[in-house]
């Protein structure tokens, strides 16, 4: 049967502020546990908000490269069981082909001290090159990207307490966003739902509300875009994750101040001055 469940609940809490303590209600965002299933076997499960269950389940075999392309895949059924969201994803014959490989390599024996190397090194698999990418964003499309993407979160203006994840294009601004309270699973929904409007990541930037970590550029590059433009700031190995695959990587935007770490030449800018 098709999920469908509330993104928030409304609970009581005791707020305390320098003028006084009151109590009082709030929105909070809900969470659940979403399993993707392929072939009816579960491959993972992630605690996510309880919306766009179908952009996740495609952002998320295309972001962990399970298929090259949406194609691939022949139905995507949700079931809701109470405790959870189980998402059964049906892929076509090659694609089905490769992830049983897949899997059968990933699996090891109990107990082998070495049965997790597969592992560790899908962790780290390479990127997806964007080298080639002529896009070029200026300062103004860079601080106009983020606060483009505070306009399109309901779910955080309600909350306070999710993350977000949007799609930037010169002349056009944020034209696709999505919110969930984990910010990889914003990123995956994201990258289905523009797979599913057919835009091609190469023509923007994604812009997310959270750390920049490896797993952030991975997708981004899946997706197929040369930036990623974040207001928080990047770990070290994402930072060299991003040089390696060609991505320009800009954080900590703050206003009109940001960062650049990776790939400047695609910022253009006004005469570089020295900052400690």
């Amino acid at each position: 049967m098709a999920a469908r469940r509330k993104a928030t609940t409304e609970t009581s809490r005791l707020a305390h502020r320098a003028s006084g303590t009151a109590a009082g209600n709030r929105m909070v965002p809900e969470e659940t546990p979403v399993a993707f299933s392929f072939a009816g076997t579960t491959h993972a499960v992630m605690m996510a908000s309880p919306a766009d269950f179908e952009d996740f389940a495609l952002g998320f075999s295309l972001t962990e490269g399970i298929i090259a392309d949406s194609q691939e895949i022949e139905a995507i059924e949700v079931e809701d069981h109470g405790a959870g969201i189980d998402i059964q994803i049906r892929l076509k014959d090659l694609a089905n082909t490769r992830f049983e490989a897949r899997r059968r390599r990933l699996a090891g024996p109990v107990g082998c001290g070495l049965c997790g190397i597969e592992s560790i090194e899908e962790a780290m698999r390479s990127v997806d090159a964007v080298s080639a990418s002529k896009l070029t964003l200026d300062a103004e499309d860079i601080t106009r990207s983020v606060k483009l993407l505070s306009k399109v979160q309901p779910l955080h203006q309600e909350t306070g307490a999710v993350h977000a994840a949007g799609f930037y294009i010169p002349g056009k601004g944020v034209v696709m966003a999505r919110e969930d309270v984990g910010r990889h699973n914003a990123l995956d929904k994201l990258a289905g739902a523009l797979a599913k409007a057919g835009i091609n990541g190469a023509s923007g930037a994604v812009v997310v509300t959270s750390r920049v970590s490896v797993e952030m550029v991975q997708k981004t590059a899946a997706i197929g875009s040369a930036f990623i433009i974040a207001v928080s700031a990047p770990t070290a190995l994402a930072i060299r994750t991003a040089d390696e695959a060609g991505m320009t990587l800009v954080a900590l935007v703050r206003g009109d101040d940001f960062d650049v770490f990776t790939h400047p030449d695609r910022v253009v800018l006004g005469v570089a001055k020295h900052v400690a």
